[in-house]
């Protein structure tokens, strides 16, 4: 499916509404942007999230880093009231009181619905060194 310029700016816009949210520190807040049902497979725990409130859950600890995620290379598709953003991005993260860089692929899938575009599956590793 062809995508205009228009969408592919407001499904990228929603990296930078959920980057946005982390800036806060407020887990709550980068919770709601996920839906009741969403999944999200973290980069920095090995655990499966797959409810809301254990999304909040991960993000209480994940935020204490004080992440910025910047895009690397994205690929964006959107289909009937589905969009997905995949690629690369770089975290810059603080532990320990010293700056670190993560490189991690990423993959969100947004559905849209009577609240606005959601996300339904977040996918997140960390690159590996070879």
């Amino acid at each position: 499916m062809q995508i205009t310029e228009d969408q592919r700016q407001e499904i990228a816009s929603l990296f930078e509404q959920w980057n946005a949210a982390l800036k806060t520190c407020d887990a709550k807040q980068v919770a709601a942007l996920y839906a009741q049902d969403a999944m999200l497979l973290p980069t920095i725990s090995k655990e499966v999230r797959q409810t809301r409130g254990a999304i909040q859950d991960y993000f209480e600890h994940f935020l204490q880093l004080k992440p910025q995620g910047t895009i690397l290379q994205q690929k964006i598709r959107r289909f009937d009231g589905v969009a997905t953003n995949s690629g690369l991005y770089k975290f810059t993260i603080t532990q320990d009181g010293e700056e670190r860089i993560v490189m991690a692929r990423f993959t969100f899938v947004y559905r849209l619905d009577k609240e606005g575009w959601k996300i339904i599956d977040h996918h997140s590793s960390m690159l590996p060194d070879v």
